[in-house]
């Protein structure tokens, strides 16, 4: 809204009006703003929700055996950081940007889903909320949504990148003069970094291009739904997601910000996405919205985000790396997560596993991961056998927060200098 404005009254050579068209100025004011809109939005939210006494009315003591502390403590607080999020790319952001649209748009629906979720949990008192069913319907629907956009819309196009080697002389990457349609994704380790997903389903012949969409529409629908569930998996400390989030934030904006510049996009060898530069608007209103939230989610938590905020961020990653043709770095981004979401897989797989035998037996004392470093050995099934007893004293949970934040930092640097590993 407020860009539009500024560079309209820019025509008339109104002094400071030209500093809306940077890119740079823009992602700033996004930040500071988010920052103050969650500090401030969520000191009087907070207030709310305990005045209406939407709050943790019990913890499970065999998993957080120090949960009594936190039983009164508001939740929903996720829409403190939707809202901190929104104000600041409505107002700045160039609105009629085809992928600050798909942005917002993820927002809004998966912090709806969240929210009927957590609704459920607090107002019928039903501890398992939004049946799963339904949840994956609805993260399925807006994966199925943003995929089928990216395909049919006109103004979804990148230049490609194809490195161009002169006698005598070292390789140059150019970038294709025309911007257009493509189904070609960055790949870490790889000598031109793409991979075309026609060509992965060129068994169908002349039908590949066809073929390929379908394969990106499903790969949308996938990444969409397991870095959602991820985030949802990694919430189970104050401060772990919102942290591990944030630090995801800073890597996909500069992603984002080398992606939609010619130069560096060149200097990496990867695409040219035109346009894309907006993204870098909205990571930086989303890291802002998350730093913010910390100030009352750190240890002690003043506020849970609830499934209202893990859904949320988790779908922002995902659609934001897709549209920049980042999602195969995602294992390496999001590790956190996906060690998350993996050690519940072979924990029920193990578990299953030795039922079919008679067997109780478990891999990990407890899962997602972290709910692992937290557990005492005297809360163990002495019926069940563990693989992992390790630790066998349950360390404080602002210690594996931190821990998990180092972890995020180093595979965040990682996954950027992938760019230059080929």
């Amino acid at each position: 809204m407020l860009y539009y404005i500024f560079r309209f009254l820019d025509q008339f050579g109104i002094s400071g009006s030209h500093l809306w068209g940077y890119i740079s100025f823009r992602s700033i004011l996004a930040l500071i703003l988010s920052l103050m809109v969650s500090a401030w939005f969520g000191e009087h939210f907070i207030k709310f929700l305990k005045k209406k006494q939407i709050t943790e009315t019990a913890r499970d003591k065999e998993i957080d055996p120090f949960g009594e502390k936190k039983i009164g403590v508001p939740s929903m607080g996720g829409i403190i950081i939707i809202v901190a999020i929104l104000i600041p790319v409505l107002l700045l952001g160039r609105l009629r940007n085809i992928y600050l649209i798909l942005m917002i748009i993820t927002t809004i629906w998966l912090g709806f889903l969240g929210g009927m979720d957590d609704f459920i949990k607090i107002f019928r008192h039903d501890k398992e909320g939004l049946k799963g069913k339904y949840k994956i319907i609805g993260q399925v629907s807006i994966g199925l949504i943003v995929g089928l956009v990216l395909w049919m819309s006109p103004d979804v196009k990148a230049n490609l990148n194809v490195e161009v080697q002169s006698q005598g002389q070292e390789a140059v990457v150019r970038h294709s003069a025309k911007a257009e349609k493509t189904l070609k994704t960055t790949i870490p380790f790889v000598k031109n970094h793409n991979l075309d997903y026609s060509e992965v389903m060129s068994v169908f012949g002349k039908y590949k291009n066809a073929a390929g969409w379908i394969l990106f529409v499903i790969m949308t629908i996938f990444v969409v739904t397991a870095v959602s569930n991820g985030a949802n998996l990694n919430d189970g400390m104050d401060g772990m997601c919102a942290g591990n989030s944030a630090i995801i934030g800073v890597a996909l904006g500069i992603l984002a910000y080398v992606s939609s510049h010619y130069e560096y996009a060149s200097y990496l060898n990867i695409m040219y996405i035109p346009d894309s530069q907006e993204l870098v608007v909205f990571f930086c209103a989303f890291i802002g919205a998350l730093t913010g939230f910390l100030w009352y989610n750190a240890y002690p938590a003043q506020v849970f985000m609830g499934d209202t905020g893990s859904l949320t961020i988790g779908g922002i990653i995902g659609v934001g790396a897709i549209i920049i043709h980042k999602e195969l770095l995602l294992p390496i981004l999001c590790g956190v997560f996906f060690v998350e979401s993996l050690s519940v897989i072979i924990q029920v797989w193990y578990y299953k596993l030795g039922k079919r035998r008679g067997v109780k037996q478990r891999v990990f004392k407890r899962t997602p991961i972290h709910d692992n470093f937290r557990t005492l050995d005297s809360q163990l099934d002495p019926e069940c056998k563990y693989l992992l007893k390790k630790p066998h004293t349950a360390l404080f949970e602002s210690k594996i927060t931190i821990r998990f934040w180092i972890i995020t930092i180093i595979l965040a640097a990682f996954a950027i200098i992938t760019l230059k590993i080929r």
